[in-house]
C-alpha cells in the first residue's frame, strides 16, 4: 500500500547518507515517486559524477514505484503553481505535492521552505 509520496530531496538525503536517511528509509517499502522527481534525482547523480547506467540502477534497487507525470498530474502541478509561488517552489516540488494531493498522502521532503506552505497536503520533514 502506497502511504507516502517521496520528494527528490529525501531520496538524495537517502543516497548521500544525510542527516534524515533514516527516516526516508522508513518510508522505501511504502513509498512512490513521481517521474519528474525520479528524473531529478537522477540527474542530480549524473551531475555529481556518477555515470548514468549506476545511477538508474541505484535508484532502482530502492524499488519505489514510480508514477507517470500525466495530464491529470501536470494541471495538478500547474494549479499549485499560484499557492507556491511566494516559497519558490519548482516543477519538480509541485509534482511531488500534486501527486501526494491526488493519492491524499504525506509528501516526505528535506525542504523546510515547504512548511510555510498553506495547502492542503500533509507535508512530513526528514530532518
Amino acid at each position: 500500500m502506497n502511504e507516502a509520496v517521496l520528494d527528490a530531496s529525501a531520496v538524495l538525503a537517502l543516497l548521500r547518507e544525510e542527516p534524515g536517511s533514516k527516516a526516508v528509509e522508513g518510508y522505501l517499502s511504502r513509498a512512490v515517486m513521481s517521474t519528474v522527481n525520479f528524473s531529478e534525482v537522477i540527474a542530480q547523480l549524473v551531475k555529481y559524477g556518477m555515470p548514468e547506467k549506476l545511477a538508474l540502477t541505484t535508484i532502482s534497487n530502492l524499488s519505489l514505484r514510480i508514477i507517470a507525470f500525466d495530464e491529470e498530474a501536470a494541471y495538478q502541478a500547474a494549479i499549485l503553481v499560484k499557492t507556491t509561488q511566494a516559497v519558490g517552489l519548482s516543477l519538480g516540488d509541485r509534482a511531488c505535492l500534486a501527486l501526494a494531493y491526488t493519492l491524499k498522502k504525506p509528501a516526505i521532503t528535506a525542504d523546510k521552505h515547504w512548511t510555510k506552505l498553506n495547502i492542503d497536503i500533509e507535508i512530513k520533514l526528514i530532518r
